[in-house]
């Protein structure tokens, strides 16, 4: 059945399913036998938006036409200014429901410190997300993804960041939105310290967003991006540890060799550890690569989830 002959039949009427057409088209893509549906995060076409070569607009669109892909991530930098903009956000909503695509997250960056030992500092990075949570719920996404960057020890680091979360989820609550937190650098890249921070928040709404490539600990001179990593948590580790409480997972990928395999990731034992812990949801593809060619990186991330997760889904 092509995607033509699917949709004609995609209403399902007399068996009363209520089912969006991204969502069975979804359903039939597992034709594959994937234990897992593939989403696509705005991210790995950072350097098209960043010059202008594609509107953030637009990237639902693309996801549909060049990889027929039907999820997406949104990253909140490349629209910064149009969190409250419903005239915008409306444009982008009619632009995922022309293109049968479904949008899942908001990944939200340069709201401030979660994590500030500093009162102050931390509400105002909780309140600066809550309009990001209001956009999620507008546009239908089932998350927002946060960052636990702040300072101080590793116990002060731990009890602001359960303070925000609580604040955060509890705020996320009355809009059906999930919070996420991903190893994103700092504190937050031990995956055993992620772990705690959720059993202490012990909220539903609350879970984890593991990526399979921020497991960076600390850099030289203690920058948080940019400077060579001086501390390394184990990557495979670190991902069992948040696997109990993920909502979504980041499929990060950066180079390939010549038979299609990352050459830093080992992406059969991920996925192995994402089938244990029995998640079936989105697998994010996050291609980070130095390429210019962004869709080609996204390609070759596409079928390996594909080859991988089949073998293993056999």
């Amino acid at each position: 059945m092509d995607r033509t002959e699917f949709l004609k039949v995609s209403s399902f009427g007399v068996l009363g399913l209520s089912l969006t057409t991204s969502e069975l088209w979804a359903n039939l893509l597992k034709k594959d036998d994937l234990f897992f549906s593939i989403s696509l995060a705005q991210w790995s076409l950072h350097r098209s938006l960043q010059k202008g070569l594609l509107d953030p607009q637009n990237f639902p669109v693309k996801a549909r036409k060049d990889f027929d892909l039907g999820a997406v991530e949104y990253v909140n930098q490349f629209f910064m200014d149009k969190a409250t903009d419903k005239s915008w956000l409306s444009d982008l909503k009619s632009k995922c429901t022309d293109n049968d695509v479904k949008s899942l997250l908001i990944m939200i960056d340069n709201e401030g410190a979660l994590a500030a030992t500093s009162n102050v500092e931390r509400v105002l990075a909780i309140e600066n997300h809550y309009k990001w949570i209001e956009a999620a719920a507008f546009l239908g996404c089932h998350s927002i993804r946060v960052n636990l960057h702040g300072d101080g020890t590793e116990e002060e680091w731990k009890s602001a960041s359960i303070k925000s979360l609580v604040q955060l989820t509890n705020f996320a609550k009355d809009y059906n939105v999930n919070v996420i937190v991903e190893n994103h650098g700092q504190w937050s890249s031990k995956g055993s310290l992620v772990a705690e921070i959720m059993n202490a928040v012990n909220l539903k709404e609350c879970g984890t967003l593991p990526d399979f490539g921020n497991f960076c600990v600390k850099r030289r001179d203690g920058d948080l991006w940019g400077s060579p990593c001086v501390e390394v948590y184990d990557k495979y580790k670190g991902i069992d540890e948040m696997m109990p409480f993920a909502k979504g997972i980041s499929s990060k990928t950066f180079e390939f060799d010549s038979e299609g395999n990352e050459t830093t990731i080992d992406f059969k034992r991920m996925l192995k550890i994402i089938k244990k812990h029995k998640f079936n949801g989105h697998i994010g593809i996050e291609y980070e690569g130095q390429s210019d060619d962004e869709d080609q990186g996204i390609r070759n991330t596409i079928a390996l989830l594909k080859r991988i997760g089949k073998e293993l889904s056999e």
